[in-house]
């Protein structure tokens, strides 16, 4: 993953000047952890910059999409769905599975 970190030195961005930027871990279809993605919406942009890598397959990818909300993207080799749910509905979720153990 580098395309999103050199274009954020190349252009001096901040991430508050940012309209979205995030940067998870994902995990695959078992739960477990083994993928990342980035995604980056610049100022007055609202096109998402996106880089992954697939939990399941492990394929490596930058690619460029329409930004709204929820956001997901699919796989290009495998097409699993690699979703950025927000923040508070993923602590949720995680608590409840805690809880549920």
């Amino acid at each position: 993953m580098g395309k999103i970190q050199d274009y954020v030195v190349k252009n001096n961005i901040k991430p508050k000047e940012c309209g979205y930027h995030t940067w998870r871990d994902v995990k695959s279809k078992a739960g477990k952890p083994g993928g990342k993605i980035r995604v980056l919406v610049p100022p007055n942009s609202t096109t998402a910059m996106v880089e992954y890598t697939c939990p399941e397959c492990g394929h490596s990818a930058y690619s460029e999409q329409p930004w709204k909300r929820p956001f997901s993207i699919n796989c290009e080799k495998c097409k699993l769905k690699i979703t950025v749910p927000k923040m508070k509905d993923a602590a949720k979720k995680e608590a409840k599975a805690d809880n549920a153990k």
